[in-house]
């Protein structure tokens, strides 16, 4: 009797991005403290919180550009701190990152600004770059902007125009850092809905910092809150919206009374004013 045969399947791991138990301070003031996420591979996924509690340094962890002081950020599979120069500059050309208020070349053409990383970082000859320029301006439905200077756009338009370049090499994870501000109505939903379709589009893994809560509730997969440098709530968008947490639920609502104070802590107003007791 032949013996018996054993198959043993090794899959993919199923996360691009796992946060450990991440700490991060500048100077001696905490920002992040005992982090723990993941980003399945293929998601959308968004980090909401106030300003100032950790959400861009968060991102900047990822991409390499801070060290923790304890814990680890892995991105497909490799610790990022623990690489040398080289392979974290491989491991960024994977990587798409739109900054906030777009950050186009002001001295650039739109052409030029999709082509940049095109230009920088493969040996293709310029007859394919520009028909690679123009897919993914009409992707963002700007092809016709082609010739414009960012001078010329208008803010939703540059934002557009941004997001042509950062998906420009077909990153597997995309950054998106405020995507959201000082778009109108029209513009913010229309980059919405690019974002989700480009992610879906590419197969990508993306992480979206905003303080929108509305219109990233509408697009995304899972949802972390921040507050304090720790995660105070996470869930699917559903959840979110019905959570009976006060922070959250003051969050989600835009109320002024809640956990989140309107007055930073001060002292006795009537005592700053000079004004005695009556």
């Amino acid at each position: 009797m032949p013996s018996p045969v054993f198959w043993i399947s090794i899959l993919p791991p199923s996360n691009l991005v796992e946060i450990s138990d991440l700490n991060f301070t500048y100077d001696k003031r905490p920002v992040l403290q005992g982090i723990n996420m993941v980003f399945p591979k293929g998601k959308l996924i968004t980090i909401m919180g106030l300003s100032g509690c950790g959400k861009t340094t968060l991102l900047r962890l990822i991409g390499g550009a801070l060290k923790p002081n304890k814990g680890h950020v892995k991105v497909d599979g490799k610790i990022i701190h623990d690489l040398n120069q080289n392979d974290l500059y491989d491991m960024r050309r994977k990587m798409g990152m739109l900054f906030q208020f777009g950050a186009l070349f002001t001295d650039m053409s739109v052409f030029d600004n999709v082509a940049f990383q095109m230009r920088e970082h493969t040996d293709l000859p310029e007859e394919l770059i520009h028909d690679l320029v123009l897919m993914k301006l009409h992707a963002v439905g700007l092809r016709g902007t082609h010739n414009l200077m960012p001078s010329e756009l208008s803010g939703g338009m540059a934002r557009r125009v941004a997001l042509a370049r950062t998906v420009a090499l077909d990153p597997m994870l995309i950054m998106y850092d405020e995507p959201f501000a000082g778009l109108d109505p029209i513009s913010l939903t229309v980059v919405g809905d690019l974002i989700r379709r480009l992610n879906d589009a590419l197969g990508a893994t993306s992480i979206v910092v905003t303080h929108d809560v509305q219109e990233s509730l509408k697009i995304v997969d899972y949802v972390y809150f921040m507050a304090n440098g720790v995660i105070v709530a996470e869930g699917t968008p559903d959840e979110i919206r019905a959570s009976d947490k006060d922070f959250v639920h003051q969050f989600v609502h835009g109320e002024m009374d809640g956990p989140v104070p309107f007055h930073y802590p001060g002292g006795d107003y009537r005592q700053d004013l000079n004004l005695q007791a009556i």
